[in-house]
């Protein structure tokens, strides 16, 4: 007798149920879209324990006619294709035909479908595959799907379920997925007695984001769209203060169906290059809109992955609508107090405390001067100075009035300010006033400055008169030699001065603070880390960023009048002001109503 045998079609299902059913929130997402693809304009979805117990779904859409309810349970058994060529432009959610098939051979399935023109509803009963006559009985137009026992036969299964709470939130995110892509739809989610989601038809996107996340979320998103011929596009970006530690609040769609694409999720992380943190992930709502025949959705079962004909184009569409939106705003970040009590004792106000410290009694005399006539419409008419009193301490935050304050601004030049704890610039505004990290503001000019020289030609660099000596490995040599080019147009000059020693001749004059041993050796350790090294644009991005760090100047450094003038004076000019090459703030901005409330201050 031979070995090989043709299985039979319970079991294929079985097997197929396990690509296509991963866990209750898969039945979810097939059912829901089979309700989609039917025209619903409400769905109504049931889970108790979790999707372990039961799922029903209820939709209002065209049905299915009575004598095809067996059929629909048949492996690869679809309406939604009918020859090869439809799957070259597939605009449906399902078109596989396993999802009803797979479905019905891992539970006990009752469904329950009336078409328009019909006056009675027909129902078909499917235990694991073994399928029940069909029935007439008495339904709404529409289709209600209840799936009992999950895997209730297959406990090696079953045993890997989650618990219901854990279960609940996979399905809770399939809901979510479907509910942004499809505003106009009523959708209504209950587990067990309660009610999840109650979505209501007819909602902006803004109101969604805001049932199914947070307010807060959504009253922080930026809207960008372009559209062409071929190709359009809608975004929803979250501001980069409020990147979030993982990826889940990035959501892709494409002509409304959920997918995770590799190279739209690097366009992301491009877009907010220097904006926001290494390792922090934006919050992005991304809407795309595409012929059906320029991508194919027919690579993974569960259809999440998408193959794009040009991939490439569709990344620079994403990147460069995303830069150019972002780039257009000013991401200042405010300060908040905390919030005033009824009454405060010494140690239980923090900024009184900290004015406090430090002999500084005589600086809250000169601030709380300053509030009053800013308050009262004078403050920018008045030259903001510290009382006359004894000289600090030389273990005091603030050092001598004449080396904090700088020369009375011309009426085009920066506003008037301090220098406090050698770090910081505290700068009067309008609104109250601002603290400004004085490393991270130069570290964002000097960046653009030397992006901008490397656009356009190589760094201004200086000869030394006596070479600088770099000992390396064969690894950082062979990296030198890969990436020669971008040294050269850094400014860098070298020579092999031996077998493992390389002699600097000359260095970039923006790097002239910095030490050239250790710039040198950094940036050959970047040569060689696997991951830049596939990204140009990215190791570019590395590279200057630690140049502009090595250059800055540093925290703790004290300046005069004239460098922090100009200091303010190129942060004017400076493309993205708000942000550090490594996305951290620049600034803190605090509104005078604050310091207002702090201080107790009344009729205000």
């Amino acid at each position: 007798m031979g070995k090989i045998v043709v299985l039979d079609d319970n079991l294929i299902n079985m097997i197929a149920a396990g690509e296509v059913i991963e866990r209750p929130a898969s039945v979810v997402k097939e059912l829901m879209e089979n309700s989609l693809d039917a025209g619903a304009r409400r769905i109504v979805v049931q889970v108790e324990q979790g999707g372990r117990d039961l799922i029903r779904v209820i939709d209002d859409g065209d049905g299915v006619e009575m004598e095809d309810l067996p059929t629909a349970f048949e492996s690869h058994a679809t309406s939604k294709i009918q020859s090869s060529d439809d799957l070259l432009k597939i605009s449906t959610m399902g078109f596989r035909g396993e999802a009803l098939a797979s479905i019905a051979s891992v539970s006990r399935l009752r469904m329950v479908s009336r078409v328009s023109d019909s006056l009675q509803a027909g129902e078909i009963e499917i235990d694991c595959g073994v399928k029940r006559p069909v029935r007439p009985c008495s339904g709404s137009v529409g289709t209600t799907v209840e799936v009992r026992n999950l895997f209730y036969k297959l406990p090696a299964r079953r045993k890997f379920l989650r618990s219901p709470n854990t279960e609940m939130t996979h399905i809770v995110e399939q809901v979510t997925r479907i509910a942004l892509a499809y505003p106009q739809l009523d959708i209504q989610l209950d587990h067990g007695s309660r009610t999840v989601y109650r979505l209501l038809a007819g909602q902006s996107l803004n109101e969604r984001i805001s049932v199914l996340f947070t307010p807060a979320v959504a009253e922080g998103l930026m809207e960008t769209s372009r559209r062409d011929n071929q190709f359009s596009l809608r975004a929803l970006l979250g501001r980069p203060d409020g990147a979030r530690s993982s990826n889940r609040y990035q959501y892709i769609f494409l002509n409304r169906r959920y997918i995770r694409d590799k190279f739209i999720l690097h366009a992301f992380k491009e877009a907010y290059r220097g904006l926001t943190e290494p390792h922090k992930h934006p919050v992005i709502f991304l809407f795309l809109e595409m012929p059906a025949d320029q991508f194919d959705v027919n690579v993974h079962p569960t259809k999440t992955e998408v193959r794009f004909d040009n991939a490439n184009r569709v990344h620079s569409e994403v990147l460069s609508a995303l830069r150019e939106k972002l780039l257009s705003c000013d991401f200042q970040t405010t300060g908040h107090l905390p919030a005033a009590a009824a009454s405060y004792t010494a140690s239980e106000n923090p900024l009184e405390d900290l004015l406090r410290k430090g002999r500084a009694g005589r600086i809250r005399e000169a601030m709380d001067d300053f509030f009053e006539q800013h308050a009262s419409g004078q403050g920018s008419q008045r030259k903001f100075e510290f009382t006359a009193g004894a000289k600090p301490a030389p273990c005091s935050p603030f050092r001598e009035p004449p080396q904090r304050v700088c020369p009375e601004p011309s009426e085009s030049g920066p506003p008037f300010c301090m220098q406090i704890h050698d770090s910081y610039l505290v700068l009067a505004t309008e609104e109250g006033f601002e603290i400004i990290d004085q490393h991270a503001l130069h570290e964002r000019i000097l960046y653009e400055k030397m992006r901008a020289s490397l656009e356009s030609g190589t760094l201004p660099s200086q000869r030394y008169l006596m070479p600088v000596t770099v000992e390396v490995t064969d690894a950082h040599l062979r990296a030198l030699e890969k990436h020669a080019d971008l040294v050269a147009k850094l400014g860098i000059a070298w020579d092999r001065f031996g077998p493992k020693t390389i002699a600097i001749q000359s260095f970039p004059v923006l790097l002239e603070k910095a030490d050239p041993v250790e710039y040198v050796l950094e940036m050959l350790d970047a040569f060689l880390d696997k991951e830049l090294c596939v990204d140009t644009e990215k190791l570019v991005h590395e590279v200057l960023d630690r140049a502009a760090c090595k250059a800055a100047i540093k925290a703790g450094q004290p300046l005069t009048g004239e460098e922090i003038e100009q200091l303010l004076t190129d942060r004017q000019k400076a493309q993205t002001p708000s942000r550090c090459p490594h996305g951290r703030p620049t600034s803190i901005a605090f509104t005078l109503r604050d310091l207002e409330k702090q201080f107790k201050r009344t009729g205000f």
